[in-house]
């Protein structure tokens, strides 16, 4: 079987919910001057990074089994994606345990994108692309989370306060009762997905607000999972 360098940088970055340019921006927050064209042209095939930037490129998109995911052998060989984060996981979890490790190791910086236009609890607020900023992310962030949003409003409390950070797993379905971001007729929410029969809404947890009906001539997406 044959691998494409290209076509597997595509395929992790499209999996961690990166753009080309955030995925620039992080490397270059690792010490690489890369921008963005620079990936695009990677995973074209016109030019290949170099030794120290296909090290830091795969830190940076969490890749552990480097010959699993490059060459189709490794640890992670036969896992679909689901098995890897669960081995990713497993690993973490022995590293932070300190029992396995010959000598003390060193943390490791995890960055993730924050955007910093407030994703609404109530009214509902555009999510812009291109709105966010890098941040060092705590140790109690899951492993899953992609990105995180400033929740603005009181819809989702007590859960999810006005002003506080919740980190999300991009994800394009939710099954019902799941919260998440939602992207509806435009604006950007946070809120339950709920059934009512054939029909689906939008759910607040704060009881004064009242539920938003979806129809058929609305449109509405799924940006990830709250977590």
């Amino acid at each position: 079987m044959n691998f494409n360098l290209g076509d597997t940088i595509t395929r992790l970055r499209k999996q961690r919910g990166y753009s080309q340019k955030e995925l620039a921006a992080l490397l270059c927050l690792h010490g690489l001057d890369v921008s963005n064209q620079a990936v695009s042209k990677w995973e074209k095939g016109v030019s290949q990074p170099n030794a120290t930037q296909f090290l830091i490129l795969c830190r940076t998109l969490g890749v552990d089994d480097i010959s699993g995911e490059f060459l189709g052998r490794g640890l992670a060989f036969g896992l679909n994606e689901l098995g890897r984060e669960k081995l990713q996981e497993h690993a973490r979890l022995l590293r932070l345990s300190g029992l396995y490790s010959k000598e003390e190791l060193s943390p490791v910086r995890r960055v993730l994108p924050l955007y910093d236009l407030a994703v609404s609890a109530g009214t509902g607020q555009f999510l812009s692309d291109s709105s966010y900023e890098l941040v060092d992310v705590p140790d109690n962030v899951p492993d899953s989370a992609d990105f995180g949003v400033r929740v603005a409003g009181d819809s989702m409390e007590p859960k999810f306060r006005d002003g506080s950070i919740v980190w999300v797993h991009r994800c394009e379905t939710l099954d019902g009762g799941e919260a998440g971001i939602f992207v509806y007729n435009g604006s950007a929410y946070l809120k339950t997905l709920l059934w009512k029969g054939s029909s689906v809404c939008l759910h607040s947890l704060n009881p004064k607000y009242d539920d938003i009906d979806v129809s058929m001539d609305d449109s509405l997406f799924v940006l990830g999972r709250a977590l």
